[in-house]
């Protein structure tokens, strides 16, 4: 009905917009031509009824999908179907596999959607999505997994929040920004049971350091027999602790030398001066065996590597800098990597960092440039598949 007016109304505003001309007077010599002259004014006129921001064009494969936005917690999930820009349905469910895949069945019958015309997205909220994607692999759906803080900004001024919303936001930023649609790929087995084993290491050791620390920490501040006593205690639990870890680490020495691809990157990556088992192994993870990333500045903005700068007109002008918006274990794990190699004794690193900071650069500035090195570094040998030669040497 709306459309009918508008077109209608089109002839209406051709003649409200040549009385304006006539009555302000603008001059007849920009086109002596009348005929040519409504022609100008009907073309100005369909100008300015189109909107500042022009609309996203879509991809005319995907005008029949059944958009489907999926808030995903830990035990449930709420679904939300939309259709031609409309909410068709809306539902709850369990967060399990077999719950999931009965959901999507019941869709399939009650509005003869096929597998293919439907495209399921989710917020990617690490290992609560499990489930969302065994079920869309199992069925063959379009499963695509959004950086949450991408569906957040793109939904404007928002106020409240509840999870039938939430899935509701999500179903419209797929149906606005399909043509930004990655679908999602699970990782290899091998990468999978390396990602849950380090998550398990990084776990104990954090707890391993945090009992070290109570060793020295309050000894002259307590009873020394009630100090022993808890010595004894903690050295138990950190013998428990360090057993358990050299068995993770075993375990995944096993998983990375069962398969040849994960065990040449690793030889690979540790040739680097400054990248250790530790280093090698998370790059491994974080890049899905290098298929993740195609270059490494896109790894370093990943990382939170990557300098970007701060200006505004004529009154704002700071210094580049990185973003908080990070992995903050890999960055941690590279600048880790990068102090390592300014205590080395030599070195091509080595000797940039002294040539920089004798310059007068600033140390941490250099160092981030040496995180930056050391990554360019893994993904050279990864592409040229040859352990890094110094070109000192």
């Amino acid at each position: 009905m709306n459309r009918r007016k508008n077109a209608e109304s089109e002839p209406v505003r051709i003649k409200k917009f040549a009385r304006f001309i006539a009555i302000s007077g603008l001059p007849a010599c920009l086109n002596p031509d009348p005929d040519s002259r409504l022609t100008s004014i009907v073309k100005v006129v369909r100008l300015s009824s189109i909107p500042f921001f022009p609309k996203r064009l879509k991809d005319k494969s995907m005008e029949s999908f059944y958009f489907i936005g999926v808030d995903v917690s830990k035990k449930k999930l709420d679904f939300c179907v939309m259709f031609e820009g409309e909410v068709v349905h809306e539902e709850k469910t369990a967060n399990h596999p077999s719950a999931i895949m009965a959901l999507i069945h019941h869709l399939e019958e009650n509005y003869g959607i096929e597998g293919s015309r439907m495209l399921v997205c989710a917020e990617h909220t690490g290992q609560y999505t499990f489930p969302l994607a065994c079920a869309c692999k199992a069925l063959e759906c379009k499963l695509w997994l959004e950086n949450p803080a991408e569906i957040k900004y793109s939904s404007g001024v928002q106020r409240g929040k509840n999870d039938k919303v939430d899935a509701k936001r999500i179903a419209i930023y797929a149906c606005r920004f399909q043509d930004k649609v990655q679908y999602y790929e699970r990782p290899t087995e091998d990468i999978e049971r390396l990602k849950q084993l380090e998550s398990e290491r990084t776990l104990y050791v954090n707890d391993l350091a945090k009992y070290k620390g109570q060793l020295n920490d309050q000894k002259d501040y307590m009873p020394k027999d009630l100090y022993e006593r808890k010595i004894k205690r903690l050295q138990a639990l950190m013998e428990d602790l360090e057993e358990a870890i050299q068995a993770i680490t075993e375990e995944m020495d096993e998983v990375i030398n069962s398969c040849p691809v994960l065990s040449r990157q690793k030889e690979l990556l540790m040739s680097i001066d400054g990248v250790g088992r530790v280093v090698a192994t998370n790059m491994i993870i974080v890049t899905e065996a290098f298929t993740r990333f195609e270059d490494p500045r896109k790894f370093n903005c990943y990382a939170g590597v990557a300098p970007f700068s701060y200006s505004s007109g004529s009154s704002q002008h700071s210094k580049a800098r990185v973003s908080h918006r990070a992995d903050k274990v890999m960055k941690r794990l590279l600048h880790l990597a990068a102090v390592a190699v300014t205590h080395r004794v030599g070195g091509e690193l080595k000797m940039y960092y002294e040539r920089k900071v004798a310059e007068g650069k600033n140390k941490m500035s250099v160092i981030n440039a040496l995180r930056a090195k050391i990554v360019a570094r893994m993904f050279a040998v990864i592409k040229r598949n040859e352990k890094y030669k110094p070109i000192l040497s």
